[in-house]
């Protein structure tokens, strides 16, 4: 597993500073999918990681979700920032 492929845009100090708002919690579910989704490449098989990458996949949504009805300019430059393509709206 390569850990250098994951986003790192956010420095060290607005870490500290923006732990609970919605674009970092949305950041860190995204780094957590992209490294379960490379540990699931090399292990097809191992079920309880694929349990978990759906319930995070599910969390994203919903702060995605959450973000595009309370700004959606913030929600766009996220989008665009992170490199995640936008959820079917029903």
């Amino acid at each position: 597993m390569v850990k250098n492929t994951f986003i790192s845009f956010i420095s060290q100090d607005e870490k500290e500073k923006k732990k609970g708002s919605v674009e970092f919690q949305v950041f860190s579910f995204t780094n957590k999918i992209r490294r379960i989704t490379s540990h699931l490449e090399l292990h097809r098989k191992d079920y309880l990681s694929q349990r978990g990458l759906r319930k995070i996949i599910g969390k994203r949504q919903r702060l995605l979700a959450y973000l595009l009805k309370k700004n959606e300019v913030r929600y766009k430059q996220l989008i665009s920032q992170l490199d995640i393509r936008e959820p079917k709206t029903h």
